[in-house]
């Protein structure tokens, strides 16, 4: 068959698009720009053509799409016109699923990492999964994998309601946090979109979710479905019992785990943050209900290296490191703000790109509390995403409120003046730390290639 995939350099519908060619498909599709991801497809035989036109799609069988594709893209009009089924990603991605024993990871925050967690230890366990993941795992250059084993693991997207379209197996879910409210508005919404997306699992499935996370668990408690829980307090079913930071190069962390009254080896992560051991968890407690060895477990989280633009080493060079991560939410703000903390020797400086105007608007003031617990504070303007301005919603507005809130060294740069001024400010001993989820890791890799440049000890 012919898919034809608008948006195709997008993370989730290049991963697609990269299953299907690997399913013996043609694919084509079209995107507003190259990217590394467009140039991964067409290395493997995809037809990738710049620019969204309407003769793009000539003879397709199908045309698959994503929710960021407005509806007047021409390319998506002339399917309809010429009735060429269409098909959300999530759609297209449920009914490959279908075929396999479907893992499915949702949640607010932590999908990105857990679910690549999961697909390391399963290929780890020769399980020879199916995987598609919303990230790219460090040291490797692929986010899809078309196994030929039973499982098949995804990430699976609650922020325009897509994961519903599932119907898994097994159910990880992270946690649930007040996100994405240019679809859902209210808690209300968002609790009941989970609810429902409970009850889609299959009724002698599994449910894995944090039992620290309150709502979650009154989810899984009303239920039907069996389910385990995981996180630090003693009443889940996998909880920590003890905790240690080593902050080394072969590792952060050192934890031990008690799994219904059993205890479990001690596990090592190689990725910070306090956040990643609940991630970890999720993994070890979906491995013991597979039947994989704790032994097995323990080796596949050791080696996992993590995952691109998740609190992302990108160098150190005159003794001052540079991170990147994805964080947009205030939530995932506090945790990789804890987490840079933990490993920076002087100095933290953040570097921060608001992402969309709607969630700019909506936790504005939790944008103002998470971004105090940096030294140092740069803001530059919010990456629209797919949305218009919103009239007095900006980074100087953000800024002002911070400032006003005690926060002493912020100030607001334009994206290109940042580079030239973090060259100006840092010493040795600083962590420089670029977030959002738009293009700002772009100054972040500047900012490294001109301090590789400088002699060693210039600073």
């Amino acid at each position: 068959m012919h898919y034809h995939f608008i948006g195709i350099g997008g993370i989730g519908v290049g991963t697609l698009a990269s299953l299907m060619i690997d399913k013996g498909h043609q694919v084509s599709g079209s995107d507003l720009k190259d990217s590394a991801m467009t140039a991964m497809l067409r290395e493997k035989g995809a037809i990738v053509m710049i620019g969204h036109q309407a003769q793009n799609v000539q003879d397709a069988d199908y045309v698959v799409y994503s929710s960021a594709v407005a509806a007047e893209n021409p390319e998506l009009k002339t399917a309809r016109d010429r009735r060429i089924p269409v098909l959300r990603r999530a759609e297209l991605l449920a009914q490959i699923m279908d075929n396999h024993v479907g893992i499915t990871v949702a949640g607010a925050h932590g999908k990105t990492t857990t679910t690549s967690m999961v697909s390391h230890l399963l290929l780890d366990a020769g399980l020879n999964p199916t995987t598609a993941v919303g990230g790219i795992l460090n040291g490797q250059s692929y986010n899809a994998n078309l196994g030929g084993g039973t499982y098949f693991v995804a990430e699976v997207d609650e922020s325009d309601g897509s994961f519903l379209y599932f119907n898994p197996q097994y159910s990880i879910i992270t946690n649930i946090d007040f996100e994405h409210l240019d679809y859902y508005h209210t808690w209300d919404n968002i609790v009941k979109a989970y609810e429902k997306f409970v009850a889609r699992t299959q009724p002698e499935g599994l449910l894995i979710g944090c039992g620290d996370d309150t709502r979650l668990k009154e989810i899984l408690l009303k239920s039907n479905r069996e389910y385990l829980t995981y996180g630090f307090s003693s009443v889940n079913d996998l909880h920590t019992e003890s905790m240690q930071f080593v902050n080394n190069e072969q590792c952060y962390w050192e934890f031990e785990c008690v799994f219904k009254n059993k205890k479990l080896p001690r596990f090592q992560l190689t990725i910070p943050g306090q956040h990643n051991i609940l991630n970890a968890m999720a993994c070890i407690t979906l491995g013991l209900r597979l039947g994989i060895e704790p032994e097995i477990i323990r080796m596949s989280l050791k080696s996992f290296a993590g995952v691109k633009r998740r609190f992302q080493r990108k160098g150190t060079a005159n003794d001052i490191q540079v991170f990147d991560d994805y964080g947009h939410h205030p939530t995932e703000i506090i945790a990789t703000l804890k987490a840079a903390h933990s490993v920076k020797k002087s100095r933290l400086i953040t570097v921060f790109q608001p992402h969309r105007y709607s969630r700019t608007k909506f936790l504005m003031e939790d944008f103002v509390k998470a971004l105090s617990q940096t030294d140092t504070l740069i803001l530059t303007d919010i990456y629209a995403a797919s949305e218009e301005p919103i009239p007095g919603i900006t980074s100087e507005v953000l800024l002002e409120k911070i400032c006003r809130d005690g926060q002493k060294d912020a100030i607001y740069l334009k994206k290109e003046d940042i580079a030239a001024h973090l060259l100006r400010i840092v010493r040795p001993g600083d962590l420089v730390l670029t977030l959002g989820a738009g293009d700002i890791y772009r100054v972040g890799e500047d900012l490294f290639k001109e301090l590789q440049k400088q002699p060693t000890g210039s600073k």
